[in-house]
């Protein structure tokens, strides 16, 4: 393994530009739209392979790719970039170094003084979910093009429509206008992949078109750090540069991912690859057909997920579920009375076993539906209705005063320098040998609760520490403030 960052995620394949990890950014085409000719609407490519296949009587895929690859495209992306742009990837400095602003100053410019524009092509796939000409392929191949061609497995091209996209799935929906019925495949059910199951990748890897990998599920449930609502396939098939969008198939033909990022030090293939799940997919391009757009529900809380030691603070039998660090005013968690410090461990019956579980299950919900959430407070669990609403495009959060005046005040019980700011009790300074360094404690955070108790002056945090110490508490919980967020951390208490 190199000593380079692995990457992930399909950069744009700009011309003069050097490529970083994987496919590609892309464009929106806008043309002249005629109606869709009437025609009779056939069955999907895979419907007639549905049975199991036994491993031991498949010594090939080629039926299979010979039926589901029609269905499968390449998509041509036009933008427009600046010439001699001094974000792009490949210079040598970070964004914000003096050298950032020299070169940009010596970029070209046109008569108006602007910087000047030319075109460049990007490539991904994608893969047909209808007779009609809707394709499915990646936010990120297409988010930032002016045209979009749809090249099909006979070389023909047509032009694409953005129907619409979901930046936090990372998905998009594109419209062709069919003279034909087109072959389509569908999406099958990705709950029921095992970790060993065999898949194909099929796609357009370097602009070569038509390439089809195999390999197995090597995991799921995945985390990259794409965004909330990560739940990622590990496949081992390569994926490459300009793979992002198309299909993974199982053997039987059904669509089970939508290939989107792989993990690599050289922008190549190593064997790590990234699938969003089929069920996450079929919910959300559902939505882009029927709206243009994601419609998501809304609890109003920003969660944290439960460790051991927060387990432990808060007299749960393990860690589990999501801890409530901030409820936004006036949202759906505050009307129905959810607190900073309680802990959703179970939604309309299910239990939640993290984070993401709750994150996923709340975004599904339908808005304007009551939802019957179970919360672990003071020790029990407390039964509640909350009304979900729509997941707001902005949310306003308040930011902490990180520059109050220092006091005399203080403990070092706990690692922590504490003053009396304007704000409330703020962390002056933290023992880098201590436990609340190795948790992310920093001077500047604000400690607004400790053992779910209001903190108002330094005071409070040494009497918080006494009082746990009499109830035989093995560690004190924490509501640290930090600019525009908030969290807990749990700290063991010091015996001596």
């Amino acid at each position: 393994m190199t000593n380079s960052a692995p990457q992930r995620g399909f950069p744009r394949r700009k011309t003069m530009r050097a490529a970083a990890a994987l496919a590609t950014a892309g464009a929106i085409g806008f043309g002249a739209w005629a109606a869709v000719p009437a025609y009779a609407d056939p069955a999907p490519l895979n419907a007639p392979t549905q049975q199991r296949t036994e491993l031991s009587t498949l010594p090939s895929f080629a039926d299979l790719v010979e039926k589901v690859s029609p269905a499968v495209v390449s998509i041509k992306v036009v933008e427009e970039e600046t010439v001699g742009d001094a974000s792009a990837p490949d210079l040598p400095f970070p964004p914000g170094s003096p050298f950032e602003k020299f070169f940009k100053q010596l970029q070209p410019k046109g008569p108006d003084g602007k910087p000047l524009k030319r075109k460049a092509m990007a490539q991904g796939s994608g893969f047909f979910i209808s007779a009609d000409g809707y394709v499915v392929t990646n936010n990120h191949v297409v988010q930032n093009g002016k045209e979009i061609t749809v090249v099909l497995s006979d070389s023909t091209e047509l032009k694409a429509k953005l129907v619409g996209r979901d930046q936090k799935t990372d998905l998009a929906l594109l419209k062709v206008k069919a003279a034909k019925a087109m072959p389509y495949v569908a999406f099958g059910d990705s709950d029921k992949l095992r970790v060993g199951d065999w898949v194909l990748a099929v796609g357009n890897p370097f602009g070569l078109g038509g390439t089809v990998t195999s390999g197995i599920v090597s995991a799921r449930g995945r985390e990259i750090g794409a965004g909330p609502y990560d739940d990622f396939l590990q496949i081992d098939a390569s994926i490459n540069r300009g793979n992002s969008g198309g299909p993974t198939f199982d053997i039987h033909g059904n669509v089970v991912g939508v290939n989107t990022a792989i993990y690599s030090p050289t922008g190549g293939s190593v064997g790590i690859g990234f699938a969003i799940p089929s069920n996450i997919a079929n919910r959300v391009i559902d939505q882009l057909r029927e709206h243009g757009k994601v419609t998501r529900g809304w609890l109003g809380v920003s969660i944290q997920p439960v460790d051991p030691d927060l387990a432990a603070s808060l007299s749960l039998d393990k860690p589990k579920g999501a801890l409530v660090a901030e409820v936004t005013k006036d949202s759906p968690a505050a009307k129905a009375g959810i607190q900073p410090g309680d802990v959703i461990v179970k939604l309309n019956g299910k239990n939640m076993d993290d984070v993401r579980d709750v994150s996923r299950s709340v975004a599904d919900l339908r808005p304007g539906t009551n939802a019957a959430v179970v919360l672990w407070r003071d020790g029990k669990e407390k039964p509640i209705d909350v009304a979900i609403a729509v997941f707001p495009e902005k949310l306003e959060t308040a930011s902490a005063d990180d520059n109050a005046p220092p006091a005399d005040t203080a403990t070092q019980s706990l690692g922590l320098a504490l003053s009396q700011g304007d704000d409330g009790v703020v962390v002056q300074s933290v023992d880098p040998n201590s436990e609340a360094a190795e948790k992310g404690i920093q001077a500047g955070d604000v400690i607004v609760k400790i053992s779910g108790k209001e903190v108002k002056t330094p005071a409070d945090v040494v009497e918080g520490v006494k009082q746990a110490k009499k109830a035989d508490k093995q560690s004190v919980l924490l509501l640290l403030r930090s600019q525009d967020q908030q969290r807990f951390v749990a700290l063991t208490i010091d015996k001596a």
